[in-house]
């Protein structure tokens, strides 16, 4: 997925869905203000519908027309245990890329994304190259043996001190491998994306 200037789309989008928005710089910079005139515009509540599936489309990384299939798939289950907008949640917490980057292994999805296209990222004792594989209860990962050594996994147990791993999630610092235990909830992620919203909006187009 080709993604533009960041500082430009957070700023329209009025959060900080990349890792590049979430710095002392941007804060300071004053690019994180919402623009001010004369005229006050009003949003419309198909805007803030539109609004809020960007802001969960670029903070995925996921492009519009997979963006799509998640939400067809979503409609297309009609035997689900839970509500629709916390099964389209899981199903993107799920993505592989997700999983690397919730584990602490990097600071960013798109830096998990090319981890993972790059052949660094095992599952189920299996290499794996295609970020948007879903990972199941049960389901293992693993950075590569050949991998460990990278520079880019150097200073890995000196920024996981403060990280806080989710609750569905399992993953030895030492080893470098993670098991995924239970599925992720909705009310625990803190960014508060509103997945009921886009799912609305796309019943209207």
């Amino acid at each position: 997925m080709k993604i533009g200037p960041k500082y430009k789309i957070c700023r329209r989008l009025g959060d900080r869905v990349f890792s590049k928005c979430q710095t002392t710089k941007f804060t300071v910079s004053g690019t994180n203000r919402k623009r001010t005139g004369k005229r006050r515009q009003t949003v419309s509540e198909f805007g803030q519908q539109l609004l809020e599936k960007q802001k969960v489309r670029y903070t995925y990384g996921v492009s519009e027309k997979q963006f799509g299939n998640y939400v067809k798939a979503v409609k297309k289950n009609q035997k689900r245990e839970n509500n629709p907008a916390t099964e389209f949640y899981q199903a993107l917490e799920s993505r592989l890329d997700n999983v690397v980057f919730r584990a602490g292994l990097v600071n960013s999805r798109i830096f998990a994304r090319q981890l993972v296209s790059h052949g660094h990222v095992m599952v189920n004792g299996r290499r794996m190259t295609v970020p948007s594989h879903r990972l199941r209860i049960g389901d293992k990962f693993s950075i590569r043996p050949q991998s460990k050594d990278k520079g880019m996994f150097a200073f890995f147990t000196e920024n996981q001190k403060n990280y806080q791993l989710p609750q569905w999630l399992s993953f030895d610092e030492k080893s470098l491998a993670g098991e995924i235990k239970g599925l992720p909830v909705l009310s625990d992620d803190p960014a508060a994306l509103n997945f009921k919203a886009i799912l609305e909006f796309y019943s209207r187009v």
